[in-house]
This record gives C-alpha cells, sequence and structure tokens, in this order.
C-alpha cells in the first residue's frame, strides 16, 4: 500500500500564514465586537437612567397625573422611538401612563427611592416577545402629594441591529483576509521558494561526467539567500565527497581489472605457449605450478577486496580480548625472521602492555605493516617496532630507512591499489591493498592509522588504538 504524499511546503504554509491572518482579524474583530457591545449596552442603560430621572423631576415641580392624563398623546411624543417603555402609575392601581408599543414582557424591577440616586445596578434585564434584549428600571416620585410609580424601559432593536451588521461585517473581513492572505503567501512563499527550486533543476541536471566539475555542478553561495547557505555549503560538500568516492571507485575499477589483467593473461599465455606442441610431464607439471601461483596471487587479491568490501559495511564483528603487546610484537616479529635476514634486516621490538583488541585483525595490521617496511627497507638496516601509551591512546609504531616519498604520495599510501614506488606496471609481490587493509582495520577498532617522514629521516607507521 502506497503511503500518502504530504502535502507541499508551499500549501502548509500558504494556509498556515492564512489561517494565522484570518485568525488575527477574527480577534480584533472580536475585540471591537465586545467593546461595542459594551458601549452600545451602556449608552441604552444612561438613556433609561437619565429618561426616569428627567421625569421624575418634572412631576415634582411641573406635572401632575392629572396633566398627563389628560394629555397622554402629549407624553407618548416626548418618547425617542417606539422601542421606549414608559408605564405611570400609583403603587397598586392601573397605571396612568402605559407607553408598550411592542407589548414587551417586561421584568421585575426593584423601586428606587424618590430621594435615591439611580445607577447601572438598578437595572434588569428582560425580553421582548421577538427574542431581543431590553433593559429595565424603576423609581419612587411624588407627584404632589400623590406617590407615583415611573417604570422606564428600552428595547433594543435598533442596537441588535447594528451589532448583527457587524457581525457580518467581521465575517467577511475573516474571509477576504484568508483568501488575500492565501493569495499574498502563495505568491511570496514561490518567490522565496524559488533558489530551493533552482538547487533542484540544479541537481537533477548533474551526471557523472560533470559530478568532478566545479565550475558546472557546484552551487554559488554568493547567489543564494543567507538562510540557505548551509544548504548549499552542505550540497557542495556532499557533491565533493561524492565526486571524490566516484574517482576513488573509477580508479579501483581501473586498478583491479589491471590486476586481474596481469595473473589472468599471464595464465593465458602460459596454457597457449603449452598447447603449442606437445610437451613432456615435467613441463605439463612445470605448467600448473606457475599457473598455481598465478590462481594464489587472484585468490589472495580476491580474499583482500572482500574483507575491505566486509570493513566498509561495517559487517565486520570484531572479537575483542585482552592481547600482551610484547608477546603480539614478538610472534610478528619471529614470523619475518627468515625473511629479513634474506635481504640482511634486523627486526627489533620494544615496549609493552594489554591492549583490547581483535588478536587476528591486530596480528594482519602488523604484519602487513613489517611485509611493507621489509620490502622497501634498505638493506643491512634495521626495523623497529614498539609499543607507547600517550594519555588515552595506544601507539604500535612500526619504522625502517628506506627511500624518501613525497608528501603527495604519502597521503596516497593508505589508497587501495596505490604503491609508493610507482612500480604499477611491473610484477610485484605486493597486490597494493597492504596498507588499505591496515586502515581498515583501525577503522573497526575505533582507531586510526598515520604515516610520517622527516626529511632524511625513517618512514614511520603509527597505528593509534583507544586504550
Amino acid at each position: 500500500m502506497r503511503s500518502r504524499r504530504p502535502p507541499s511546503l508551499t500549501l502548509r504554509t500558504t494556509l498556515a500564514f492564512a489561517l494565522v491572518a484570518m485568525l488575527t482579524v477574527a480577534g480584533a474583530g472580536l475585540y471591537l465586537y465586545v467593546s461595542i457591545g459594551r458601549t452600545v449596552m451602556q449608552r441604552s442603560d444612561h438613556a433609561v437612567l437619565a429618561r426616569l430621572d428627567h421625569f421624575r423631576k418634572l412631576l415634582r415641580y411641573d406635572l401632575t397625573l392629572d396633566k398627563l392624563e389628560s394629555s397622554p398623546q402629549l407624553f407618548e411624543n416626548m418618547l425617542d422611538s417606539e422601542e421606549d417603555i414608559f408605564i405611570i402609575g400609583e403603587p397598586g392601581k392601573p397605571p396612568v401612563i402605559s407607553v408598550n408599543p411592542s407589548h414587551a414582557p417586561l421584568p421585575q424591577v426593584p423601586v428606587v427611592g424618590q430621594d435615591q440616586a439611580l445607577n447601572d445596578t438598578d437595572l434588569r434585564s428582560g425580553m421582548s416577545l421577538e427574542g431581543v434584549p431590553l433593559r429595565a428600571a424603576s423609581v419612587q416620585a411624588l407627584s404632589g402629594n400623590t406617590e407615583v410609580h415611573l417604570l422606564a424601559a428600552h428595547v433594543m432593536v435598533k442596537e441588535m441591529a447594528m451589532l448583527a451588521s457587524f457581525r457580518q461585517r467581521i465575517y467577511v473581513a475573516m474571509t477576504l483576509a484568508f483568501v488575500i492572505a492565501a493569495l499574498l503567501g502563495y505568491l511570496l512563499l514561490r518567490r522565496g521558494l524559488r533558489p530551493l527550486r533552482r538547487m533542484a533543476a540544479h541537481a537533477a541536471d548533474i551526471t557523472p561526467a560533470t559530478l568532478d566539475s566545479h565550475r558546472g555542478s557546484r552551487l554559488d553561495s554568493h547567489d543564494t539567500p543567507v538562510e540557505l547557505h548551509q544548504l548549499s555549503d552542505a550540497f557542495n560538500a556532499m557533491l565533493d565527497r561524492l565526486a571524490d568516492g566516484y574517482q576513488r571507485l573509477m580508479q579501483f575499477s581501473a586498478d583491479l581489472a589491471h590486476e586481474i589483467r596481469t595473473p589472468v593473461g599471464s595464465l593465458m599465455g602460459h596454457c597457449q605457449v603449452a598447447l603449442r606442441q606437445t610437451r613432456s610431464v615435467d613441463e605439463y607439471q612445470a605448467l600448473l605450478a606457475s599457473n598455481l601461483e598465478e590462481l594464489e596471487r587472484i585468490s589472495r587479491l580476491v580474499e583482500s577486496i572482500l574483507f575491505l568490501a566486509r570493513a566498509d559495511d561495517a559487517q565486520a564483528v570484531l572479537e575483542r580480548q585482552p592481547l600482551n603487546l610484547e608477546d603480539e610484537l614478538q610472534r610478528v616479529a619471529g614470523y619475518f625472521e627468515g625473511l629479513a635476514e634474506e635481504r640482511q634486516l634486523r627486526i627489533q621490538t620494544s615496549g609493552g602492555g594489554t591492549l583490547n583488541a581483535d588478536p587476528i585483525l591486530l596480528r594482519r595490521a602488523l604484519s602487513n605493516l613489517v611485509a611493507n617496511a621489509i620490502r622497501y627497507a634498505d638493506a643491512d638496516s634495521e626495523i623497529l617496532v614498539r609499543v607507547d601509551r600517550r594519555d588515552s591512546e595506544w601507539l604500535i609504531q612500526v619504522e625502517n630507512q628506506g627511500p624518501v616519498l613525497a608528501p603527495a604520495a604519502l597521503t596516497r599510501l593508505f589508497d587501495r591499489f596505490y604503491r609508493g614506488d610507482a612500480s604499477r606496471h611491473q610484477r610485484s609481490d605486493s597486490n597494493g591493498l597492504g596498507l588499505a587493509i591496515v586502515a581498515a582495520i583501525m577503522h573497526l577498532h575505533g582507531g586510526r592509522v598515520t604515516v610520517a617522514q622527516p626529511v632524511a629521516a625513517p618512514i614511520r607507521f603509527t597505528l593509534v588504538f583507544p586504550a
């Protein structure tokens, strides 16, 4: 089952940007809506209280119930709108004046004394028959010597209509903010991500033929935004590693073909010569012995390549155990003693200690270094193999006096199939993988191998093991 592809970065960022813009407008609109609603409510409350206070004063000084009862139309004209409710009457009697055009039910309202000041806490909320909120208050007044109760209310029809209109505008503003922010965000992101698309197109154009061309395949960091410099530099570094690895692979393939071609060509030549005429048994045996030697060389080459492949893929499992380094050095020196004497060389060992390492791989690394020293050391010289402990590392050094190598050659000694004597086209008992195997063994142990040759001084290989 194929997994769903995640939405594009442009789409996700555009939607997020538009959502933030919409929520921002919604938050601002909600704040304004609540603020305006409170202001409208306060104005309505103040109008109700001001009307009660005004009529209470009129009844006290000018108006009487008789005048109001004889001129009800005049009283109605004194109100502001049809949403205003006003009721005047004596306690326990039918109201003298009752203005309630919408017949809205009135809430229970406490009556404020005639000498008490009116405030917002004296108001009560109710609901008209149409479901519109209203605010009401009641006050006691004196008309001559008669006690009168005044009740004023206001049905907030216009106010609710205004708030509803404002609410609709907020919805429209939210929608427009979302759409406009989405369009602008998309355009800005498309423009902002243009360098990434150029990088993708540039990467798609890279081929093995252009991989090693710095001008053709590398990204120009100066042509990218600051935020992409790290990505550009990392991409160029990756291309450098790929180019180096590809170059090494090409060189390895060429070297491998050369190494195999030599013994295979020798085998074919021996067989062709043998088949030209009838040979004696001794000659056939000599031919088979020569072929066997070439086959053994191919077998060693294949084993070395297989070991390096496993080391590169981290498939080799180390069997670490405590090793006496003095014994290990003596073992390797004894093994190569005969070969060293043939070349009038002497192997000297010194130092010791206990190292936790794989015994087979350690002996192979030491054997490769000592064999390399015997192969290239000056006649009648010494090969020094010593152990030293520095801080948290074990150092095993193999040193011999030999030909002076250029610095460029020293850096390539651990490359596969590289020979420092430049005898690549000559028959040799070395396949150029010995030092590469040493480097792979040290990598498996979490250590490293180094080489140094000061001017007019012996060449020194150092195995560095973590203690």
